[in-house]
């Protein structure tokens, strides 16, 4: 990993930027998936999961017997953390949801808000080298609070066709039925488009390759809804010289073996502790299965020496990182000057790992920088907001007169007629 000394802020720029990705050939490639998926369904799908999963599925749909039998699969230690994991995040999840209330604006004048749940939404579970069963949990919970009407599941088939059977387990856990063998940029077309077996849904969620990724923002451009851009998981650690660097390098370590591009920073306020970490670094890496892949994702990672932790904090805001730790003595201090990150983790004790699986908030998070402007997923990602309004006539006739002059100064004549004429009608 690269060690930066104090960088000036006019090179901030340069260590915040992302890797770029070449997404030219993934419009045509992801593309042309879509248009296939489009015309031929079902049949598109069977010829997809043979391509790209070498598997021939006759069945796309996983049926009940198949998902009830999950739980006889795995471990009871496995099933009871996962039942502990879902009623942290149901708790976390719950405490959030707050009824509107009904406002009297002004006499005669009344608004309110009512949430509603998004009536069919889809998720999309990766397979691959790590089956993500705990984002199973974190989907599907706030959609089961949400009450949303259905909820959709798409992850890709194991070389026999086969579902993990973590990731069914989980599904059944939070009351998820509808479960399909598909992956990649086809799951998120027939989600999005519908085929003969997979309903069409208004809303997507959940991780993926860049294919996957891609395949969620075209679908967006033609008016199904996402959960937010997503690319490559990161963390961004701060640190003081209190911090253990074994901490440290664990917590780096944990985030390394997502990916090869996932993206891992640590800011030391002690340049004493960087050594110490590189040390522990190399010791944890040899007994991480996943090794090579972690050893790739810390190529391009990165420690930056910051001699105060006002740089510190506004480097990380700048950042705007997915998890953000603080694991240095006046972490609650630093925290309220958090503006930008997905998560937040305080104090050594307070690992990454916690929040991906266990803690109750959700690791389902914005990534890239986009934490400047979204939050993670919650029950309200999953529910829209519908505004109402009461007004009875003595309430329109107080605002009446400024909604007319305000329509006839954008010259919508209409707009002030549909005052007027109420107005002038005798009671």
């Amino acid at each position: 990993m690269r060690v930066i000394n104090n960088p000036p802020e006019s090179m901030w720029p340069s260590l915040i930027q992302r890797p770029a990705l070449d997404t030219a050939s993934l419009d045509e490639s992801v593309g042309k998936t879509l248009s296939r998926l489009k015309a031929f369904g079902d049949a598109a799908l069977r010829e997809f999961t043979l391509q790209f999963d070498q598997v021939k599925i006759d069945t796309i749909a996983v049926s009940e017997n198949q998902i009830n039998d999950a739980e006889r699969q795995l471990p009871k230690e496995l099933t009871h953390a996962i039942r502990l994991a879902a009623e942290n995040i149901t708790t976390f999840h719950q405490a959030k949801l707050i009824a509107g209330s009904r406002i009297e604006i002004m006499p005669g004048v009344s608004c309110w808000t009512r949430s509603v749940p998004i009536q069919r939404v889809g998720i999309y579970i990766p397979g691959g080298t790590a089956p993500l069963f705990s984002t199973v949990l974190m989907l599907g919970i706030p959609a089961a609070l949400a009450n949303c009407a259905e909820v959709i599941l798409c992850t890709p088939p194991s070389l026999d066709g086969s579902v993990n059977p973590a990731i069914l387990y989980a599904a059944q856990v939070c009351g998820i039925r509808s479960v399909f063998r598909i992956g990649g940029a086809q799951a998120i077309g027939a989600m999005a488009y519908g085929t003969e077996s997979v309903p069409s849904v208004s809303k997507i969620f959940g991780p993926g390759n860049q294919y996957v990724t891609k395949a969620k923002q075209l679908v967006n451009q033609e008016g199904v809804a996402i959960d937010f851009p997503a690319g490559p998981s990161e963390v961004l650690i701060i640190a003081d010289g209190q911090a253990d660097p074994a901490f440290l390098a664990a917590d780096m370590l944990s985030q390394a073996e997502h990916g090869i591009d996932s993206q891992v920073m640590l800011l030391t306020l002690n340049e004493e502790i960087v050594p110490l970490v590189q040390q522990e670094i190399d010791k944890q890496l040899e007994n991480l299965p996943r090794k090579n892949i972690a050893a790739k994702a810390l190529e391009n990672g990165c420690i930056i020496y910051f001699s105060n932790s006002a740089d510190a904090i506004r480097f990380s805001n700048a950042y705007a990182p997915e998890h953000l730790m603080l694991n240095t003595s006046d972490c609650d201090r630093l925290a309220n000057e958090v503006v930008n990150a997905g998560s937040v983790f305080l104090g050594p004790y307070s690992p990454e790992a916690a929040g991906d699986y266990a803690s109750g908030t959700n690791h389902t998070l914005p990534t890239g920088g986009f934490s400047r402007v979204y939050g993670g997923v919650s029950c309200a990602s999953f529910m829209k907001e519908i505004t109402f309004q009461e007004l009875t006539r003595e309430g329109l006739a107080r605002i009446g007169p400024a909604v007319e002059i305000m329509a006839k100064a954008e010259q919508l004549q209409g707009h002030s007629n549909a005052i007027s004429i109420r107005l002038s009608k005798n009671q």
